[in-house]
């Protein structure tokens, strides 16, 4: 099949607009936590502010995914420098986010990489734990603070007490090791990209910890809760462990066809704009809010039987391009 035309104009014009939501919700966050001691607004200002930060930056995560894909833009530079700026706003690296989604799409639904399941010899409990770090937004604060260990301590990420200690804990020992392999200076110089885009908001935008907080972890629920609502309770399957969701059409736009994750899995080189087209008639779509609530129930055991192994694949199989590809 020909590739598909790749909406680079469109894509572009989207991460400036939802570029200028994302900042403006962070300012007015940090706005209303000054004016909640003398103005009545500053509730409803602080409650507005959380809500259209997260999900604006949940549209700049898609395109972050469109461009560790190579589809945001045919221009490779264009490609990577969109990447790096929509990851600076999660906030992570490219190359980070760039070598875990590759590893995700090698283990999803393995024995590596299940979350909704616990395996016979795991602990439920643990595996409880780690659904509930999902779906209270800790999964999403585990990675900037992961960014920031990395930036002070670049080396920590290859030393294998940090991947078999806190980083086995909370079940990203493989990423960690994946990240670890990557150029060191490549990552660490993004990060410092990170570091100085988040401290110019600070202080352009006169943010404060408050604020920011609070957009953040409003962003960082919906976004922990998404990625693993589109893959909890699906068959074993690396390419076909997903769901194409059920969700209102606003939120399918402002997400960008992210929720028709099967599609995405089972043709991981389409750009959102097509995902429609690969979502067959007949299959079963739950909604969101169904598998979201099940979720708290806890982990469930696995279905008897061996998972699948985890696929070899290439950044080109997956079409996942950008400056200094392996």
């Amino acid at each position: 099949m020909n590739r598909l035309k790749v909406p680079g104009g469109l894509n572009l014009a989207v991460t400036g607009l939802a570029l200028l939501v994302s900042l403006f919700a962070l300012w007015l966050g940090s706005r209303s936590i000054h004016a909640l001691n003398e103005h009545s607004w500053g509730w409803m200002g602080l409650l507005v502010a959380a809500v259209v930060f997260a999900f604006s930056n949940n549209t700049l995560f898609s395109l972050l995914h469109e461009s560790v894909h190579g589809v945001f833009h045919d221009d490779k530079k264009i490609n990577y420098m969109a990447g790096v700026l929509c990851a600076a706003m999660f906030p992570t690296g490219y190359a980070i986010q760039r070598v875990s989604h590759i590893g995700h799409h090698k283990r999803n639904r393995t024995d590596l990489e299940l979350y909704d399941y616990y395996l016979p010899g795991q602990s439920k409990w643990l595996k409880t734990y780690w659904l509930y770090c999902l779906l209270t937004g800790f999964y999403w604060a585990i990675i900037p603070v992961g960014c920031l260990i990395f930036l002070v301590f670049p080396w920590a990420f290859a030393s294998r007490a940090f991947q078999r200690g806190p980083a086995r804990w909370w079940g990203f020992e493989l990423f960690v090791r994946d990240i670890a392999e990557q150029g060191k200076l490549r990552v660490w110089s993004e990060l410092l990209f990170v570091a100085s885009f988040q401290t110019a908001l600070w202080f352009l935008l006169e943010l404060n910890w408050a604020g920011w907080l609070i957009c953040y972890w409003s962003f960082g629920l919906v976004w922990s809760a998404t990625q693993y609502v589109i893959h909890a309770w699906t068959v074993r399957s690396v390419r076909d462990g997903a769901w194409n969701l059920s969700v209102n059409p606003i939120v399918r736009a402002i997400f960008l066809n992210y929720h028709l994750h099967l599609a995405h899995h089972r043709n991981p080189n389409v750009p959102w704009l097509y995902a429609p087209q690969y979502v067959g008639l007949n299959e079963t779509r739950p909604t969101f809010w169904s598998i979201y609530f099940s979720l708290w129930g806890g982990a469930r055991p696995a279905p008897p039987g061996a998972g699948p192994e985890p696929l070899e694949l290439s950044a080109e199989t997956l079409d996942v391009s950008g400056i200094g590809g392996e």
